[in-house]
Order: structure tokens, then sequence, then C-alpha cells
């Protein structure tokens, strides 16, 4: 219910509104790939056979709940245009997977091996970055 106003000169820092943006991402009771997909996905990346691995992670994505695809496509949108501007903001693709796959991808227990998953979740937000085209 608070009221912001973007003119204040808060938020014309871009690692404010990115850092506000990842927290708001962290604290949805569910992430925006549900726990519920998330063993699926890290299936997927480990698919050796790239093109099989391609199609399985679209039909993944595919079968998301509407609003957590909605929700996939517009994000990953921006992100793709963040790291067309690498040059100037240094965000790689792989950067932007270090930063937001442990937020878009989590198990719904922390048990297992987190480091392990660290890296497939990068992975599977590292593909969609790279194939955004085909999967949306």
């Amino acid at each position: 219910d608070e009221q912001l106003d973007l003119d204040d000169g808060r938020w014309e820092d871009i690692h404010v509104v990115t850092g506000a943006l990842k927290l708001f991402l962290r604290e949805l009771p569910e992430p925006l790939v549900p726990f519920s997909h998330f063993d699926k996905f890290i299936a997927a990346i480990k698919i050796q056979d790239l093109s099989l691995r391609g199609r399985c992670i679209r039909d993944l994505v595919l079968s998301l709940p509407p609003c957590h695809h909605d929700t996939m496509k517009v994000l990953f949108r921006h992100l793709c245009r963040v790291v067309e501007h690498k040059e100037e903001n240094r965000m790689s693709v792989q950067s932007v997977a270090i930063v937001f796959g442990p937020t878009l991808l989590r198990p719904a227990s922390e048990e297992s091996n987190m480091a392990m998953h660290m890296v497939f979740q990068n992975q599977v937000v590292e593909h969609i970055l790279n194939h955004y085209g085909y999967i949306f």
C-alpha cells in the first residue's frame, strides 16, 4: 500500500532499483519457477543433447502457470535488454544468471547441496536468456 515517488532522487541509482526487484522476487511465497518445477528444470539443464535440452526447457517454460510464464517472459525480455548493453553495464549473460539464478529458481527446502544447485540454477537462467526468442 506504500505510495512511491519514482521522481525521488534515490531511485536514480540503478542498484537500488535492481535490489528492489531482486528482493521482490526473492520474497514471493513461491519463486517465479514454482517449487514443483525446480527439479524438472535442473534435470533438463543436465541433458547433454543440446537440441533435446532446448526443447525440454522450452516445454517446461510453456508448462508454467500463466502468471509465472507471463511474468517470466517480461522479466527475461528486460534482462535480455540489459545484456545487450553489457559493454556499458558489465552485465553479461553469465553475470545476469549469477545474480538472478538463485532468486528465480530455488528448491522447496535447502537441505540438499546448495552450491551444486546454484551452478545449475545459473545455467538455466543463462540458457533462457540465450534462447529467449525460441522459448517465448
